[in-house]
Parts: structure tokens; sequence; C-alpha cells
């Protein structure tokens, strides 16, 4: 049932490059960028060569990457210069930091820059990320019960995310022939 919900997993998940598929900014490349720039002209930064080196270089996975992964692009960014200027567009709305249990955190555009709307399953062991899309129907539903509770607490809800926490196959597999 979840394997038929993946639409794609990045490349450290064992995937390379490619496009991001289903997503409307990110179809351009000129719409994604000149959106970045708004989103950093607003923040009071500016849409600097390495800081477009790292949207180019998200915009060509497809999914959640390291900055190992990152930095392996070869377009001869340094690691600091890497870590700082995605601090400066996750403030900026432009990347989203996805935290798992292993030792790297994954990047990848948000929702506002990509228009794709989408969740993930996070491997507890080996830290893969896959990006999941749900049902049109299964998101309103999804939508009408966090809204319910919301409201029920008095909280005013921008958007949601769900990022299911589990082993994936690989993982299990591996696991399994450990006992054998």
């Amino acid at each position: 049932m979840v394997e038929d919900m993946i639409e794609s997993s990045g490349p450290s998940a064992g995937s390379s490059a490619g496009s991001s598929a289903g997503s409307s900014a990110a179809s351009s490349g000129y719409d994604v960028h000149h959106l970045v720039a708004s989103q950093l002209a607003a923040q009071e930064q500016r849409y600097t060569s390495n800081r477009r080196q790292l949207v180019d270089i998200l915009v060509d996975t497809d999914g959640p990457v390291t900055i190992a992964d990152i930095l392996d692009q070869g377009r001869n960014l340094a690691q600091s210069s890497a870590y700082r200027n995605l601090v400066v567009l996750e403030e900026a709305g432009v990347v989203h930091r996805i935290i798992t249990s292993d030792v790297h955190a994954r990047f990848e555009l948000t929702e506002a820059v990509t228009g794709h709307h989408h969740h993930h399953l996070i491997c507890e062991h080996c830290g893969r990320i896959f990006d999941v899309m749900l049902p049109p129907s299964l998101e309103r539903e999804l939508d009408r019960c966090l809204d319910e509770q919301a409201d029920r607490l008095g909280f005013e809800g921008d958007h949601h995310r769900v990022d299911l926490i589990g082993r994936c196959r690989t993982c299990i597999a591996a696991e399994a022939a450990k006992k054998n």
C-alpha cells in the first residue's frame, strides 16, 4: 500500500539526479530563480552565485539530499559556505531541512518554491528518505481532521507535514539476514 504512494527517493536512497517531477515552479528554472530571488530580497539577502548553485542542485535532485550529496555534485562549493548558505535559504523559506536519526540532515526545496506537496517516509536506521504523495481525498480528510483539532485548541495552522518514521525495505532485509 505505501509503495503505491512512493513518488521518488532521493540520491540518499540510491537514485541519481533527475528533475523535480510534478513540480510546477521547478519546471521552469526562471520561475524558481525568480521566486528564490524574491524570497531572499524579502529577507534583505542577495541571491549569490553560491546560493544559486545550491538551488540548482536541489532542483536537479529527486528528493532530499545531504550536504555530502550536495558537495559531491562537483560544483566547487566549500562545505562551510554550503552550510551557511543553506541556513540563509532555510530562513528565507526556500529550503526545508529534514532531520533524521542518522548524523546528516537532508535538504530539499520547500513546497512554496516547487509547488509540489508531499510527505516523507524516513528510515530510522539508514536515514533514507522517500517522498510520498497521498491521494487528494486523503489529503482533504487529513486537512479537515487537522483543522478540527487546531480549532478545538485555538491553534491557527498554516500547513502540514507528515513524516512516517520506520525502517526501509533494505534495512528490514539486512536485519532479517542477520537473524538467519
